[in-house]
């Protein structure tokens, strides 16, 4: 017998052997069969695997849908270290997999990891909606909660992530393989199906429910929450009629141990009197004869993973950058009004069309017409679509940057008059520089067609204001900031006027976000009621409040009272992106209304706009996580499997860090920043494409065989010194 003949036991590998006798076992009682779906080879117990995976990724896709924008709007971080924290996340999502696949295969099983990773996950669930709580503590007790929150679930989804699929695997015998495989379909489906409902349902409970006066994220957190306690309770459900296959030990772990096993022979071994050996892993062969062979196979694929990371950091900004560009668009389809996240729900759905059609259509279209469409020249289309899809995010960045309001730069203001009086007021800046600006005379409630651009000889600057009104000729001043917008107020003042200067600053940080607030020239203070949980109150007398946000919507008939009289003010549609201000006036002959002014216009560009960069990415996704996935499995023996599974997990987590690292430290804008990854994508792409040139793929038949085969002849006595050591 061939000491080193391939070991079909589900043993461990390399165990120690003890030199006692070791006693027979005894016999082991027959098996009991596991119960059946309604007399089917399959077994019950994968229903309740199926429902906790559907459960589970509801749970994780719909927190995640909306988490880019609780960073934004909830714990008011800045758009850049918004991303770079999802992306965080993300990343750990994709690392800790690694972790819970060692902890099942090397000491708890996969059931008990399952169990006890999926406690890890609600806590963490819990802790992140009480993070979302508005009454519960400061912004720095919400951010410590959900930093807590984010950890824990990503531990929890990414410990379970390698067992589920596994564990549904083991619930059949060998005998019933095409069931196990039509199980794996439906798995899958389960997987796309949460997801797909999820980041539809979950943005509507976040931006169609408020709670606390604004956005009810805590809602949007708990809903998932509960469903991740609804996935762990459906699980530890079937736990008496699963299989649960002990402990088996972690190949991964030993690839690891092989490959450092033979650097650091090698490093050892490096006087010239030792022969040299045919491949650098040939050195592990004293101690992991049996591994090499698939190791020196593994490798072969691994080599080719180096490029992939860098696909992985444009896809996964679906729900970080697509969606930020989303909030700054018009999400009214007219037939159906979108939250800016939920143009996520784009991506799973688009999945589903498109593997049927491209598996049916497009690539037997390609086979027809006589090319060689391989499974490299596939992924490599399949990064050139995603350049593409970002090069489309890209110009649509610049469309909208285009109809955005100027920004005042350094030593710069935005000034825009409002003349309250009941007559024209003729408004001139006193100084050399800004004379000519506001030429005409304002009518009464007549807004400037625009804002004016004065020019600041420092940061802050008192501007001179000439005011003539009837036969009266006043000056005033005040004091202004540079990169700020304001509004110079003209009110009757008696026989006279006054002004006053209101900083408009807050308006231009909305997000996306509709805005109003109220000018008061009534004499008495008045409380208006946008809903039912936001109300604000405006000082008399030309009391000026502060922005608040509201919901997209019309508003025929708000409420608003005074100390002795409720009237309601019809307000308009209030738009997407808009800031508005509303004066309120008592016109003799209308009684009390509001007159209406935009501040900032609405957004104009169509969220439909998105689609096409959607289109382009899922395709792009398709042709390279599919068939990127099935090519590795075709090239790395069977029992490599789980370490390519580990091995693509990671090139996801470091295409996140990538995204990470640019956000914070690129200082690009936005559509700079996207130029920038389609271009680097390209560059990997053309990199990737020279590599798979130049690849042999190994044909099926080819896989590794008997391992005497392979094993290299090693001079020496070392190979019998280790096989003393181990059971084969």
């Amino acid at each position: 017998m061939n000491p080193f003949q391939k070991n079909e036991s589900k043993e461990t590998l390399f165990s120690p052997v003890s030199i006692e006798e070791v006693p027979p076992r005894p016999p082991s009682p027959p098996k009991k069969p596991s119960p059946t779906i309604c007399g089917s080879n399959y077994p019950l117990s994968i229903a309740f695997i199926v429902v906790n995976e559907f459960c589970e990724r509801f749970s994780y896709y719909g927190m995640k849908a909306v988490l880019i924008l609780y960073f934004l709007y909830f714990l008011h971080w800045n758009e850049d270290t918004s991303t770079s924290i999802y992306h965080a996340f993300s990343s750990l999502c994709y690392f800790t997999p690694i972790l819970g696949a060692a902890i099942a295969d090397s000491w708890l099983g996969k059931f008990k990891t399952i169990i006890y990773l999926s406690l890890v996950y609600v806590l963490g669930h819990v802790i992140k909606s009480l993070g979302a709580l508005p009454i519960l503590g400061g912004q720095v007790v919400h951010t410590v909660l959900s930093l807590i929150g984010l950890s824990l679930i990503a531990l929890g989804t990414g410990g379970i992530k390698p067992c589920v699929a596994a564990f549904g695997g083991d619930q059949f015998e060998e005998k019933h393989a095409e069931e196990r495989t039509r199980y794996f379909s439906v798995f899958y489906l389960s997987i796309n199906a949460g997801s797909l409902i999820s980041t539809f349902i979950t943005p509507m409970l976040r931006g169609d429910v408020q709670c606390f006066g604004e956005d009810c994220y805590a809602l949007a957190f708990g809903v998932p929450g509960l469903l991740m306690v609804i996935a762990l309770v459906v699980f530890a459900m079937g736990s008496k009629i699963y299989n649960k296959p002990p402990p088996e030990g972690n190949i991964v772990a030993q690839v690891f141990k092989c490959i450092w096993f033979a650097i650091s022979n090698r490093f050892k071994n490096r006087s010239g009197d030792i022969p040299k050996r045919q491949h650098w892993l040939d050195w592990a062969a004293e101690k992991y004869p049996q591994l090499i062979m698939d190791v020196k196979a593994l490798t072969r694929v691994l080599f080719l993973y180096i490029p992939l990371p860098m696909f992985w950091a444009l896809l996964d900004q679906q729900g970080s950058r697509w969606t930020l560009q989303a909030i700054r668009m018009n999400r009214n389809l007219g037939f159906f009004v979108l939250q800016p996240d939920q143009m996520q729900v784009l991506n799973p759905l688009l999945v589903l069309i498109f593997i049927p059609l491209f598996d049916f259509v497009i690539y037997r279209l390609v086979s027809k017409c006589g090319i060689n469409f391989s499974s490299l020249r596939k992924m490599a289309v399949g990064m050139i679509l995603a350049c593409l899809a970002f090069a489309v995010a890209a110009a649509v960045e610049i469309k909208i940057n285009e109809m955005a309001p100027a920004q005042p730069g350094p030593q710069e203001v935005f000034l825009q008059v409002l003349n309250l009086a009941d007559d024209e007021v003729k408004v001139t800046v006193v100084g050399n520089e800004n004379n000519s600006l506001l030429i005409e005379s304002i009518k009464s409630f007549q807004k400037t067609p625009h804002y004016s651009k004065l020019h600041l000889k420092t940061k802050s600057q008192d501007f001179h204001f000439h005011l003539k009104y009837h036969n009266l000729s006043l000056y005033t001043e005040h004091s202004v900031q540079e990169k700020n917008w304001y509004s110079l107020v003209i009110r009757e003042d008696g026989n006279s006027i006054s002004s006053m200067m209101v900083k408009d600053t807050e308006s231009r940080t909305t997000n996306g976000m509709t805005t109003v607030r109220f000018v008061n020239t009534l004499h008495k203070d008045v409380n208006i009621s946008l809903s039912t949980d936001t109300s604000l109150n405006v000082g008399e007398d030309y009391g000026v409040s502060a922005y608040r946000t509201v919901q997209r919507g019309e508003y025929p008939a708000v409420h608003c009272r005074t100390e002795d009289k409720n009237f309601s003010l019809n307000l308009g549609l209030l738009d997407f992106g808009a800031a508005y201000l509303f004066v309120i006036t008592n016109n003799t002959n209308q009684g009390l209304q509001a007159w209406k002014i935009e501040d900032i216009p609405a957004n104009k560009m169509s969220i439909a706009w998105q689609l096409p960069q959607y289109a382009l990415v899922t395709a792009g996704e398709v042709m390279f996580s599919v068939t990127g996935l099935e090519f590795s499995y075709s090239q790395a023996p069977s029992s490599m499997k789980s370490v390519l599974q580990a091995a693509w997990l990671l090139t996801i987590a470091v295409g996140n860090i990538i995204v990470l690292v640019v956000a914070q430290f690129s200082g690009l804008v936005q559509w700079a920043e996207f130029i920038l990854f389609s271009c680097l994508l390209l560059v990997i792409c053309l990199i990737f494409s020279i590599m798979g040139y130049y690849y042999v793929p190994v044909k099926t038949e080819d896989m590794r065989g008997p391992a005497d085969k392979h094993i290299p002849h090693i001079q020496g006595n070392m190979i019998k010194l280790e096989t003393k050591k181990t059971k084969l």
